[in-house]
């Protein structure tokens, strides 16, 4: 796989960085958890199969788990030993943490010069906010994005998707990437400041329309991402379900509005979005309502149109071109997983279905670093983990 022989130490916690290591992991790097004496918190949130939790199956599969307490002199020491054989590592404290337990990079960097160390953070290492708490919903607020999740009442609605943290460790998986390819070249190591505030806003290039060129902020219902289209809009069927109209480009809307004979409304549906379009929508709202959900996706059968039912979440895990890939996969128990969504031809990735448990990968890891039986005992009396 492509990333046999990376080692990978990861001290971050909840979702950002755990899946930026679990994606390493899925394509062979070695990835250690460096959990803290109270263990990961995804092991105890939300729902559970036989003792494990769900969130925690899907972000720690095929990771060792150490405990080290970074509190004590022979944590630390024991820290920087394993540092010495990694070329990764990843933190997601609030900034000044790392530098209080002795693990920032300019300490690590010296035991380890090779070292790619980055660190994940709501707004990043510098500037105003950077003492400031935030979880990714305080964060999508304060840049702006959570203003453009309008539901149908005006107001801010609380995304399904964690935007901030999935952005933040996929631009985190793409720095430490590039840096390690840079490191064939230089031979150094080096240190990534990603911001999930920073991520944020580079995922928004197509949504600066009005507030770049006219100072403004948008209104999301007459954006063309927003609903300002009538045929980039989500609509009610007849049983309280809904569908959507996902592309604004005419021919999609000719070929609806022919089958509908109403080649009249073709018209209004040219751009811009926004009131212009009301016709168009004021008919297909009232059009959805007449028939169900599975009799329009009947209906739109063979239609050249970007026409989709809106699945529930276990719809979705149901759908046949979703079980095709692979990406909602069930084991020998009947767990069901989520698949791997790099797709090499030659070396292709692949999950390692094992969880560790808190610490159980501790004493062999101290031993591969050169500790003997004993001073391992006397670590572990010493409460070193």
């Amino acid at each position: 796989m492509k990333l046999e022989g990376i080692r990978v130490l990861d001290l971050s916690l909840f979702l950002p960085g755990p899946l930026l290591t679990q994606m390493m992991a899925d394509h062979g790097a070695e990835v250690i958890k460096l959990e803290p004496l109270s263990g990961e918190p995804n092991r105890q949130i939300g729902e559970k199969r036989d003792g494990m939790t769900v969130y925690f199956a899907n972000t720690h599969r095929g990771k060792k788990s150490v405990q080290l307490n970074l509190k004590t002199d022979e944590g630390k020491e024991a820290l920087m030993r394993l540092v010495e054989t990694c070329d990764v590592m990843v933190e997601a404290f609030r900034p000044g943490v790392v530098k209080r337990l002795g693990c920032d990079y300019e300490t690590v960097s010296k035991r380890n010069p090779k070292l790619v160390y980055i660190s994940i953070s709501a707004f990043g290492q510098d500037g105003p906010y950077v003492k400031k708490p935030a979880h990714d919903l305080a964060t999508e607020a304060l840049a702006g994005a959570l203003s453009l999740n309008e539901g149908r009442d005006g107001k801010p609605a609380i995304p399904g998707i964690a935007n901030a943290d999935m952005l933040s460790s996929m631009m985190g998986l793409s720095g430490v990437l590039m840096a390690l390819l840079r490191r064939q070249t230089t031979g150094k190591g080096d240190y990534i400041d990603l911001a999930m505030m920073d991520s944020l806003f580079a995922a928004m290039p197509n949504l600066m329309g009005t507030t770049f060129a006219e100072k403004r902020p948008p209104k999301p219902k007459e954006e063309r991402t927003g609903g300002g289209y009538a045929f980039y809009d989500i609509y009610e069927t007849k049983d309280g379900k809904f569908v959507v109209l996902g592309a604004s480009e005419m021919h999609f809307a000719e070929n609806v509005m022919k089958k509908f004979g109403r080649p009249d409304l073709i018209e209004a549906c040219q751009p811009p979005p926004g009131p212009t379009q009301e016709p168009a929508k004021a008919f297909l709202r009232e059009t959805f309502r007449t028939k169900t959900r599975a009799e329009w996706v009947e209906w739109f059968d063979g239609v050249d149109a970007a026409f989709a039912p809106v699945n529930s979440l276990r719809e979705g895990c149901d759908d046949p071109q979703v079980r095709h890939r692979g990406m909602i996969f069930e084991d020998e128990r009947g767990w069901e997983h989520i698949g791997v969504p790099i797709r090499f031809a030659d070396e292709p990735g692949g999950p390692t279905l094992t969880w560790a448990e808190m610490g159980e990968h501790t004493a062999e890891t101290l031993k591969s670093l050169g500790y003997g039986d004993d001073e391992i005992a006397a670590m572990k009396n010493a409460g070193v983990f």
